[in-house]
């Protein structure tokens, strides 16, 4: 049985990727053995669009290019998905800590704009009162 294929259109509509993107994934290595027909059209299998898939969701996580193109260098090297998930568990606990910091300095900068926000207020009513 063939393989379905798809055009990098078909694959950017069920990915919501632009062509540029792909592309510039392709280049960068994150997206290895994508196939072209005879004209020199580029077309996805099953296995490019998991991939495409995956490296979106790892952007939504918070990863840099640079760290998926070093999960997928820990898998061509070790030749196994376990010393990738391991690798990718070790950038998400990181990515998990440095979230936990900017929330703490979130909710800090918070308090500070509600503290000013008060001094602010109290100089407002005490010119206000003035004028009276």
């Amino acid at each position: 049985m063939s393989e379905n294929l798809d055009s990098i259109g078909e694959v950017c509509e069920k990915t919501g990727l632009s062509a540029r993107t792909v592309r510039y994934w392709e280049e960068l290595g994150l997206l290895p053995g994508v196939r072209r027909r005879a004209g020199g059209r580029r077309v996805y299998g099953r296995d490019e669009l998991e991939r495409l898939r995956f490296i979106v969701r790892l952007k939504s996580l918070g990863l840099s290019l640079e760290e998926v193109r070093e999960l997928n260098a820990v898998h061509a090297i070790e030749g196994s998905t376990r010393a990738m998930l391991t690798r990718l568990d070790e950038l998400l606990e990181r990515h998990e800590l440095e979230v936990d910091e900017r929330l703490r300095e979130l909710m800090d900068l918070r308090d500070d704009i509600a503290k000013y926000r008060d001094h602010v207020r109290t100089r407002v009513e005490g010119r206000r009162r003035k004028k009276r």
